[in-house]
Order: structure tokens, then C-alpha cells, then sequence
């Protein structure tokens, strides 16, 4: 089998789809992973400076992690240096410049046996000319053009000169793979980690445990959640617990404020299903916006796969599980959704619905495709 040389975001933040679907590949495969070259250019904030930093204090190759996110054994992990999104000829001649002479040795050295280019973000394109690959592969799990915090002139000219180059496209969901080519392009929607959220998992000591019904959420507290939406619906429910797991990246003041809301902050990806298999409900309060319609959660086949009650405002992704969920318009619908899910408790009929959508089964699919190049 071929191997592959990816460019994605940073191994070992919380899992992505790459992530899932490039482990299973490396099971069969070499794989050397390149951590993020980003998407936008760096301010002078303190977030983006503490990014720098670890950025230039990284070892260049990784090294195992403690063994809950040990790297797989034929993975191995680059952390480059190079100039983040460039815009102008000159910039993108020196980024790729730095990124080749870091690369090369280290490729050699790997002995990969005619690797396949992977990228996840449009602006590795200009290394499809640069290290020794025959084939190009553009996997699109976001819609680039409405993503928060994306130097989105950038990105999309960088998209668009990908897409004519890769000899594969994938998209996470229906909705981007209408924008692409049809003649080389294939439906990958995200898979599940069906026994990490089926099996039964212990309580998650942290979990509010007074009685009171518990809805919560877990994910990136970002642009795109609803927070209005939220307020609303959170205070016509005292009685209720909201729970939220997750690093929060917008100001969430106003639910803060709140006396039944709790922020637990980040958890290990392996350490959700005990929070999700012990609340009542599990919340998708996404805004409408093109991001949205665009996407493929992958925490809604983990929640459904988890067995209880799903509570999601509307967005195309949620079609094909439209009879298992509540979809919700304003928090006078949430409210009452909430309230319905009292008399419910498992769903056998939720989790049958994802048994079959592993991010195993997804990456034998992947790996025809790859073969097929």
C-alpha cells in the first residue's frame, strides 16, 4: 500500500476527522504527519504569541504521548517552522522553501513507498511541487470561506488552485461536495468511535449529581453556538443543570452569569462518554449560518451513538437522523423538547442507526479510493 504524507491541524488536540481516519490508515501504512502550517497570520494577541511560542518550542519531531493519545506506530509526527498563510509570491517561495529543506531529509529517512499528498488545509497546496508525490488528496471537512478566525481571501484562492490540482477530493458533507468537481470528487461524511460512546461508562465525578435534570453540550464554544438561544431557554428552566465541556473561544459572560450553568472546561475525547451517557439531554444550539449548513458534526453521531436524547436547532446534516432527534426553531421549542425528555431515557433505534458508521468503516472505504489513484 502507498503512504502518505498529510498536512492537518495539530496531532493530538481533540480528535478531528483527519485524525480518526488517518489512524485507522496507519494501521496498513506509513504516515508522517506535519502539524499545522495554519490559515491566517499571526496578531499580537496573547492567544496567537502563546501559539508562536509553542510553535518555536517544539521539538521538530514528536514524540509519543502518554499512552491515551500514544502516537500509532507508524505515524510520525513533524513540527515545522514556516510563515503561516502567505500571501504574496515572494512569501510563498520562502515557505516553501523552509518547508522543503525541513521535510526532505526527514521523508528520506522514513522510506515511505510512493506517497500519496494529503492535505486537510487549502494552504499546503504549494508543496504538492516540492516533496516527491504523484498524487494529491484534498480532504474538506469545513466550508473555508465562512470558518471563524481564517484568512478567507487567502484560503479560498489557495482552495481553488487545489482543487484543480488534486487527483482526490473529499467531502465531509452533501453540501460541500457540491462545490467541487463531481468528476473527482467523493462523499466521506464523518464516522464514530461507535464502542467508545455505546459501551457503558462510568459517571463523570463532575457531573452536577443533585437530581436535577442535566442538558449538555460538549465542543468548541465558539461563533457558532447560539448563545442567545441558550440564555433564553436556560432561564426559563431553574431547575434544570446546563452543562458545558469545552475551551470557549467567544465571551460567554451572560450564561456564566447564570446560576444552574457550569463550564468544566476541555476533557480527553475518551473521558466524554461519561458525561454524555448521564445527562438528559444532548444539545446541537448551532447558529444558521453558511459554516453550519456546511458541516458534519462529529459530535452527533457520537451523541446519538451514546443512546440519549439529541436537541438540535436545524441544518442539512441532520437529515438522515431526522426521526431520532427534536429540532428546535427558538427556546420556547427547546424548552419543551427539554421537558419531553424526561419521559425518555436510552434509544436502541438512535444508536442502530450509527452502528454501521465507524471511522473504521469509513477509512476501508477511503483506502479503495487511495488504491485506486
Amino acid at each position: 500500500m502507498r503512504d502518505l504524507i498529510v498536512f492537518g491541524e495539530d496531532w493530538g488536540a481533540l480528535p478531528s476527522s483527519t485524525q480518526h481516519l488517518i489512524g485507522h490508515l496507519s494501521q496498513s501504512r506509513k504516515v508522517l504527519w506535519v502539524n499545522s502550517i495554519g490559515l491566517r497570520r499571526p496578531t499580537l494577541s496573547w492567544r496567537d504569541m502563546k501559539r508562536v511560542w509553542q510553535k518555536l518550542s517544539a521539538p521538530q519531531q514528536a514524540k509519543a504521548a502518554p499512552v491515551i493519545n500514544q502516537l500509532p506506530a507508524n505515524l510520525q509526527v513533524v513540527n515545522p517552522l514556516t510563515l503561516p498563510a502567505p500571501r504574496s509570491q515572494i512569501e510563498r517561495h520562502v515557505a516553501n522553501t523552509l518547508l522543503g529543506r525541513q521535510l526532505r531529509p526527514i521523508i528520506k529517512q522514513a522510506r515511505l513507498n510512493n506517497p500519496i499528498l494529503w492535505t486537510s488545509l487549502p494552504t499546503a497546496v504549494d508543496m504538492a511541487e516540492h516533496l516527491d508525490t504523484s498524487s494529491l488528496v484534498y480532504y474538506c471537512g469545513d466550508d473555508f470561506s465562512a470558518l471563524a478566525g481564517v484568512d478567507h481571501h487567502t484560503v479560498a484562492k489557495r482552495e481553488a488552485e487545489l482543487l484543480q490540482r488534486a487527483d482526490l477530493v473529499l467531502a465531509a458533507s452533501e453540501q460541500l461536495a457540491s462545490r467541487f468537481p463531481s468528476a473527482n470528487t467523493q462523499l466521506l461524511p464523518h464516522g464514530v468511535d461507535y464502542h467508545l460512546f455505546s459501551q457503558p461508562a462510568e459517571r463523570a465525578i463532575d457531573l452536577p449529581n443533585d437530581g436535577r435534570p442535566i442538558a449538555g453540550f460538549y465542543g468548541s464554544l465558539s461563533e457558532w453556538l447560539d448563545i442567545e438561544l441558550l440564555q433564553a431557554t436556560i432561564q426559563q428552566l431553574p431547575n434544570w443543570h446546563f452543562v458545558f465541556i469545552g475551551k470557549a473561544v467567544i465571551d460567554i459572560s451572560t450564561l456564566q452569569a447564570l446560576p444552574n450553568t457550569h463550564f468544566l472546561g476541555e476533557r480527553a475525547h475518551h473521558q466524554l462518554p461519561g458525561y454524555v451517557q448521564h445527562w438528559n439531554a444532548s444539545l446541537l444550539p448551532f447558529r444558521d449560518n453558511a459554516q453550519i449548513r456546511a458541516c458534519n458534526p462529529l459530535k452527533l453521531r457520537e451523541y446519538l451513538a451514546a443512546g440519549r436524547p439529541v436537541i438540535s436547532t436545524p441544518f442539512p446534516a441532520l437529515r438522515p437522523y431526522q426521526s431520532l432527534l427534536q429540532t428546535v426553531n427558538n427556546a420556547d421549542d427547546m424548552v419543551n423538547a427539554l421537558q419531553r425528555t424526561l419521559q425518555q431515557w436510552k434509544s436502541p433505534a438512535q444508536q442502530q442507526a450509527v452502528l454501521h458508521h465507524t471511522w473504521q468503516a469509513r477509512a476501508e472505504q477511503l483506502s479503495n479510493w487511495l488504491d485506486a489513484l
